[in-house]
């Protein structure tokens, strides 16, 4: 009997916690979290206990698998290589560049072989059909970003370690670890917080489990956040005449804002989102005389029809009370694997739009609500053939019923996933790659986001067997033999180039990426591989500090806030807010949000035992008046109707929930026919993107609309 002890980290979430592995004869015996870490402390949830199960799973693919008919039939690696190659070629001969399209899913930026290693298969496509999870996530964080710092990855996190006041929104780091912020641990940190005399106050339709921790919480009428937020920015900037002394160098437009918000007062906001203008001023008043405190919003305010100007709002929210850049408020880590240096990524938008409705594409990649009719609708440039990466978009993306009918008619899809879900059962070809535990890991996205400096690499728990591929290789091999069929070899220097990628494993490219990092060889630290592998527990490289002045990547090294795309938006905002201030809670349609928990991770969670085991959390949550007011019962069965379709699911009266607002969780809906998970399957549940508009965008940055959408809620029949 051999036992062996590993270090790792987790990366199913944002939060990255630090594990430590037991293995006795080449199986898991033990995982639990690692009180060495310098992130996480010692923190773990559920999930990380389930990456056992994942990789034990019956129902994971081991090999490549073709399907012929309504069969699954296992192949070799060279045959399907050859024969997906050979397939897209005559596709891309026939039809052009952009009859090939990509999907992204949302695990892609957790493993980090896609990252280094999708372009080797994905740009010798030379495709604008480009999608992932981040347009119906956080796009308009991107967009913001992008436009004041200069960077679509320069994204300020809450320094919730030394701050005395945040005001959060549409967020439930209880359940998800923090989002676009990796905050391991959170309710400790936030006890902590609470201890020094700190506050933190919560926005949001429902009562969430973080909201049952925080100083004070107030319910919000799904889609007005926007109104809430410029009403602060209006009551700082005008009543007050607040501005911002330490950044006054780097800001400018400050008091063209000022002028365009007269028009949003507290009074006007309250009658809209459903909190008191007097709750407005004095939220306003505790961010104005804080010592140190942050503004942050995440999907709530992210996944709306005013997800950019809500982004917009946080950001100056921020800036004109001075806790941009500043310890306690928002800060910009500074990671050692450092992709805010690299200037071809700062983003861009606009450069070309898609073919049928003429959404703008945003650093390389359009809208994903415009998939579907990309696929159906007739004509040059239609969408004959798929690649999906670890994604789940008929159960991620709006109106997945549509994508439903558009997958079934493709010429190609080629999945490189590990299940066959409800979206790779559509597929041709599904090629599995190695799992967590099979496979080193160092996490490039995340640690750009995280509460703390740190680093930290993850050698691989338990050995690759025989025969199977890592992601890297997959891309990187059948991206040569892609090329090879394609002919588009290009010249010496490229042909060499992408040879020696193909061949450098991530961990090659990790430890160039650490010397000539900001903690590299021109530093105290000087962060090598080497030095990363002899600390598996991780190196703490301190707490977060001032850097904007540095890191601010825009042409003049100033901060424009009165962004033109975002001030001519306020047309539509008024719009829509004199709609809403007609609507009547508890009417006939009702606002539909989502939720999430903590057991579960998007929709790819669901076919682990001791993740779902106990009571069933796909219920619809909904007030007892308005279930009241339309005669049913609660745990009754309910058909909730919206523009693109209906669906039937058990109802849970619970008063968490503010009046006129229906919850149903993201991810759900796995009894769809050909899905091959056996735990899933039985759980039950409805997809709530049965529901969700494809036409509902946010206009500025065409990232889905997923809350507040108006739905009809009755007994079912």
């Amino acid at each position: 009997m051999s036992e062996s002890t590993h270090y790792g980290a987790c990366n199913l979430c944002e939060a990255i916690c630090g594990l430590e592995f037991r293995v006795r004869d080449g199986r898991i015996v033990s995982i639990r979290g690692d009180e060495r870490d310098p992130l996480s402390r010692g923190h773990i949830c559920p999930k990380a206990v389930a990456l056992q199960d994942l990789h034990e799973d019956p129902d994971r693919l081991r090999k490549p698998v073709k399907r012929v008919g309504e069969q699954w039939q296992e192949i070799s690696w060279a045959q399907a290589f050859t024969e997906i190659a050979q397939k897209t070629a005559a596709i891309r001969r026939a039809h052009g560049n952009n009859s090939i399209a990509v999907y992204a899913g949302n695990p892609s930026v957790h493993n980090w072989g896609n990252l280094t290693h999708s372009p080797q298969l994905f740009s010798p496509l030379k495709t604008r059909n480009r999608y992932s999870a981040t347009s119906v996530d956080q796009l308009p964080h991107h967009l913001v970003a992008m436009w004041l710092y200069g960077h679509q990855l320069m994204l300020p996190v809450p320094d919730i370690d030394r701050s005395d006041y945040i005001l959060m929104l549409g967020a439930n780091p209880m359940a998800s670890n923090g989002s676009l912020w990796t905050v391991p641990d959170f309710r400790e940190r936030l006890k902590a917080l609470q201890a020094r005399g700190g506050k933190l106050v919560l926005i949001d339709p429902r009562r969430t489990e973080t909201a049952q921790l925080a100083s004070a919480h107030h319910f919000i009428r799904p889609g007005s956040d926007a109104a809430l937020l410029l009403a602060l920015l209006q009551v700082l900037l005008n009543e007050h005449g607040l501005r911002p002394r330490r950044l006054a160098p780097l800001v400018e437009g400050l008091d063209e804002v000022a002028a365009q918000l007269e028009a949003y007062t507290p009074e006007r906001a309250a009658r809209v989102t459903g909190i008191s203008a007097e709750a407005i001023r004095g939220i306003a008043d505790e961010l104005r005389t804080a010592r140190a405190a942050a503004v942050y919003g995440r999907m709530g305010v992210s996944v709306q029809a005013f997800g950019t100007v809500c982004q917009w709002a946080i950001a100056l929210l921020n800036i004109v009370t001075d806790n941009l850049d500043r310890e306690g408020g928002l800060m910009f880590p500074q990671p050692a694997f450092d992709l805010v240096a690299d200037a071809g990524k700062r983003g861009h938008m606009g450069v070309w739009q898609s073919r049928v409705r003429g959404l703008p594409e945003f650093g390389g990649e359009l809208p994903v609500a415009a998939l579907a009719e990309e696929i159906l609708t007739p004509g040059e440039g239609q969408v004959r053939a798929l690649y999906t990466v670890a994604g789940n978009p008929v159960l991620s993306t709006p109106n997945g019923r549509q994508l439903e009918k558009a997958l079934a008619g493709l010429e190609l899809m080629v999945s490189i996933d590990c299940f066959c879900n409800e979206t790779t059962r559509f597929a041709h070809y599904i090629l599995p790659p190695t799992s967590r535990l099979e496979h080193d890991h160092y996490d490039i996205i995340f640690h750009h986001l995280a509460v703390r400096n740190t680093v930290k690499y993850s050698p691989a728990v338990l050995p690759k067997p025989a025969g199977a591929l890592h992601d890297w290789e997959i891309f990187a091999r059948l991206g040569r033999r892609l090329r090879a069929e394609l002919g588009a070899q290009g010249s010496l220097f490229k042909r060499l180039g992408n040879e020696i990628l193909a061949r450098l494993p991530p961990h090659r490219l990790l430890d160039i990426a650490l010397r000539m990092g900001p903690y590299g060889r021109k530093s105290a630290h000087k962060l090598t591989l080497a030095k990363l592998r002899a600390r598996p527990e991780g190196i703490d490289l301190g707490a977060l500090r001032s850097c904007l002045p540095q890191r601010l990547k825009t042409k003049n090294r100033r901060i424009a806030v009165a962004v033109p795309a975002v001030l001519a938006d306020l047309a539509r905002l008024d719009a829509h807010l004199g709609a809403q201030e007609a609507a009547v809670p508890g009417a006939e349609e009702l606002w539909l949000i989502g939720r999430r928990h903590v057991r579960s991770n998007n929709s790819w969670m669901h076919n682990a035992q001791r993740l779902v085991k106990g009571k069933p959390r796909h219920q619809l949550f909904m007030h007892p008046q308005d279930l009241a007011a339309r005669g049913i019962a609660d745990g009754a069965r309910v058909s909730v109707r919206s523009r693109v379709g209906a669906v039937e699911v058990e109802v849970q009266a619970t008063e968490d929930i503010m009046r006129g607002v229906v919850s149903l969780p993201h991810g759900w809906g796995h009894a769809r026919s050909g899905v091959r998970l056996r735990i899933a399957r039985e759980q039950g549940g409805q997809s709530i993107n049965d529901l969700t508009d494809e036409q509902a965008l946010d206009a500025l940055s065409g990232n889905a609309a997923l809350n507040g959408l108006a739905v009809r809620v009755s007994a079912a029949a």
